[in-house]
């Protein structure tokens, strides 16, 4: 299931990677803790180039506002138990507090896009290398 929009803001509880597609496509992702006080996570996946400088000044730990599409999946594991994905495909990343790194694309550490700017059809869903 995918959700229009969400917005969240948590801690980086593991460091973001890259990886690359069969195109050759750079995909990172990292981990979000977004609760406060229990572990909730979230997984972050960035496609966009535009937002490689901000993923690559995230560490663990850092706090971060990430906004994008939310999508929800459902996997049974090796002993029958049904558990629950929570992954946010980011359009933005906003990094918290004072020590943020200041993107190349402009003065703010925020970069958008709207809808128009991207397209799905670039990366199909069986390319993600997570």
């Amino acid at each position: 299931m995918s959700l229009a929009k969400a917005v969240v803001t948590g801690t980086v509880f593991r460091a973001p990677e890259k990886r690359f597609t069969q195109n050759n496509v750079p995909v990172s992702s990292f981990v979000l803790n977004i609760g406060e006080r229990e572990e909730m996570f979230i997984r972050v996946v960035v496609k966009r180039t535009a937002l490689d400088e901000v993923v690559s000044g995230i560490a663990q730990g850092d706090r971060v506002l990430v906004e994008g599409r939310l999508q929800i999946t459902t996997v049974k594991s090796d002993n029958g138990t049904e558990r629950r994905i929570y992954e946010i495909d980011a359009n933005t990343i906003e990094m918290m507090g004072a020590t943020a790194p200041v993107s190349s694309s402009s003065n703010s550490d925020i970069v958008k896009f709207s809808q128009e700017e991207f397209s799905d059809e670039l990366i199909g869903e069986d390319e993600i290398p997570f």
